[in-house]
């Protein structure tokens, strides 16, 4: 027999207790269901031990067994929300779609659950009882019952595809698993108000996780290390050649009233990008062409090669190599805002193009989410905080860079933020790129899953961290 089926936002909630409430549940786009108002009254009214929870207008097909096995890990572990990977049929062929194991950085509300999960009711009841609540507006309930599950009990994730979402051919598909639009959703100047209010709730979980820090205030100050120059454009590359060159003559166009350097750390590029590079540091005397003795480096390593070599200005500001600034003045602006503010680190607003330069959407990214008040308690909830960014290199080379490809920048940037105030610049002072072999084009699902997981573990590292600092300091 079907159970009954309460709907609330995107969700399907069904109470459960035991498998024998069918050998296979499918559900489909038209199933009925009754209307819930406010999940905070409706859930503690349920008797089952356990809330079963499927996403509402998708065609479902779990069978009794897999539901008797998220049953029996959310025993097992005593956990509060258990969840699998999944498959997705199209035709007669299935394909895997494996999800992330949760952890306490996993506080980004674009955290993929999939499309079943199952609650314990007891632990609803202890957190709504312990905690207050929940927002009336569906999707924020449900982000604010996750993470105040996530402080009581573990959420726990079985790497088993236990369940199918089938898709159906009479419904057009979407382009692919996001659109720029939705990669950068958290930006959006429509989505500002919706943002304030994932960021209120997640600054409400840290403050309960004893995470969250007030206001950074403090200043780079003064430094005894003494710098050959005032700042250095810094350039790692490997294998740009059809883009090194544009990336160079932006930096070297830049006009300013302090002297500066280009560092081009060239990780042992293969198809030409060095010639490039070699031809332009003999004509113009500010580019300093570095080739790494080592060859285990990624961009993390790469940066790390310049911030801490000799020839490093006092500020460090980051140039991808297949990226231009968007005008001869970008590196004044950024230097200015150091010397006015005296901060640790300065990052800027950029503009998406095409491999043309034309303007695509979404356009200026601009971050504008960021307040001084919580930015740095917002960053743990967003996956970056923008571009150009630049460092005092006094301060960058005590924190230094992971030695990775992707999320070295993120880390860098909790790390300062988790200490000192940083400077913002809301104007476009970067073109940024998109094309085929741009690092976040055209991402497979294991790719993506690999960088979301990393930007998780950085979360989850600087959580503690935190954590650390105010009972050191309480």
């Amino acid at each position: 027999m079907t159970p009954e089926f309460y709907k609330f936002g995107d969700f399907l909630f069904s109470a459960w207790n035991d498998a024998a409430q069918g050998d296979t549940l499918h559900l489909s786009a038209g199933i009925t269901a009754k209307d819930v108002k406010n999940l905070s009254s409706f859930l503690p009214e349920l008797k089952a031990p356990y809330v079963l929870a499927v996403t509402a207008g998708k065609e479902i097909r779990i069978d009794a067994g897999a539901i008797l096995r998220l049953m029996a890990v959310a025993g097992d572990t005593q956990a509060g929300l258990v969840y699998s990977d999944y498959l997705v049929k199209k035709g007669t062929g299935y394909l895997p779609r494996p999800l992330l194991d949760y952890q306490p950085g996993s506080i980004r509300d674009s955290f993929n659950f999939g499309d079943v999960l199952l609650f314990s009711t007891s632990a609803i009841k202890e957190v709504l009882k312990k905690y207050g609540k929940l927002p009336h507006d569906p999707g924020l309930a449900f982000y604010d019952l996750r993470l105040k599950i996530s402080l009581q009990y573990s959420l726990i994730h079985i790497p088993e595809f236990l369940y199918a979402v089938v898709v159906r051919r009479d419904i057009p598909a979407k382009r692919g698993n996001k659109t720029p639009e939705d990669h950068f959703a958290y930006v959006a100047r429509r989505n500002a108000q919706r943002q304030k209010q994932m960021e209120k709730i997640a600054t409400g979980y840290l403050k309960l996780a004893g995470a969250y820090l007030p206001p950074r205030i403090k200043k780079a100050g003064k430094t005894n290390v003494s710098f050959p120059l005032q700042a250095s454009i810094v350039i790692p590359v490997l294998n740009r050649k059809r883009t090194i060159r544009d990336a160079l003559l932006s930096a070297l166009s830049q006009e300013t009233t302090f002297d500066f350097n280009i560092i081009v750390v060239d990780n042992h590029s293969t198809d030409g990008t060095t010639r490039i590079v070699q031809r332009l540091a003999r004509q113009y005397p500010k580019i300093r062409h570095h080739i790494p003795a080592r060859r285990d480096l990624n961009i993390g390593g790469c940066w790390n090669e310049a911030i801490y070599s000799a020839c490093c200005g006092r500020y460090a500001v980051q140039l991808d190599s297949d990226d231009l600034y968007s005008s001869p003045h970008v590196l004044q602006k950024i230097i200015d805002v150091f010397e006015e503010k005296n901060c640790a680190m300065v990052v800027g607003s950029y503009t998406i193009v095409n491999e043309r330069l034309q303007t695509i959407p979404p356009g200026l990214i601009d971050h504008r989410e960021w307040t001084a008040a919580n930015g740095h308690n917002n960053a743990l909830r967003i996956n970056g905080l923008g571009a150009p960014r630049a460092f005092n290199t006094a301060i960058l080379r005590k924190v230094g860079f992971p030695n990775v490809g992707y999320g070295e920048d993120y880390a860098a940037a909790l790390r300062i933020t988790r200490e000192y105030e940083i400077g913002r610049i809301y104007s476009s002072l970067y073109l940024c790129r998109r094309w085929t072999d741009n690092t976040d084009a055209a991402l497979s699902v294991e790719k993506q899953n690999s960088y979301d997981a990393y930007k998780d573990k950085l979360r989850t590292l600087e959580i503690k961290a935190r954590q650390i600092m105010n009972k050191k300091e309480a």
